[in-house]
């Protein structure tokens, strides 16, 4: 919770990232407030006094996920909106900003998004989402501390760079900081 709120203002990429990570960690307690609370966030707290923000916090993300019916999978509508604000925001950087540097990453991470794509059950997807569940299953992998590969690093690593950088101008959009004029 806590750190879900510091992660929104200041990264909005990680905060996606660790949101898809708490969604899950919802299923693999099979939506048990109780045991989420005691087995999982308890043993992180140095001591009782934010539990209760938290049963709040984990009760109201088990109560959405029920009612959007994303028990197995999916994501919450509140991540999706995000996704799709970072979708315009990547559109408006190529296009309408004509951003040289934004260009050059997405034109190195193109190719890598696509062939994710390709490789996964994603096929209908935008890029950006691609790429945010590609480094969403990075993050899966290195939790089960499984090898990736020096190719794979590299990919991932690409990627990475590329919504790093989307998430600083989507912060300066979110703070009116960002020109949309075409002049940077």
């Amino acid at each position: 919770m806590l750190i879900a709120r510091q992660k929104r203002s200041e990264n909005i990429a990680e905060y996606l990232l660790y949101m898809f990570q708490v969604e899950d960690l919802i299923r693999a307690y099979d939506f048990n407030l109780d045991q989420i609370i005691d087995q999982y966030v308890r043993p992180q707290l140095p001591d009782d006094s934010f539990v209760e923000q938290y049963r709040d916090w984990y009760k109201s993300l088990i109560k959405s996920m029920k009612a959007e019916r994303i028990e197995k999978q999916g994501h919450l509508h509140d991540l999706k909106d995000i996704l799709v604000e970072i979708s315009y925001l990547h559109n408006t950087l190529l296009n309408l900003l004509k951003d040289e540097k934004y260009a050059g990453l997405y034109a190195a991470a193109e190719p890598i998004i696509e062939e994710f794509k390709q490789r996964s059950n994603l096929k209908d997807r935008n890029n950006i989402e691609v790429a945010f569940q590609a480094l969403y299953m990075k993050l899966l992998l290195r939790l089960q501390k499984k090898e990736i590969s020096a190719e794979s690093e590299h990919a991932f690593d690409t990627m990475r760079i590329l919504l790093a950088y989307i998430a600083v101008k989507y912060r300066e959009m979110q703070n009116g900081e960002l020109n949309t004029f075409g002049t940077n």
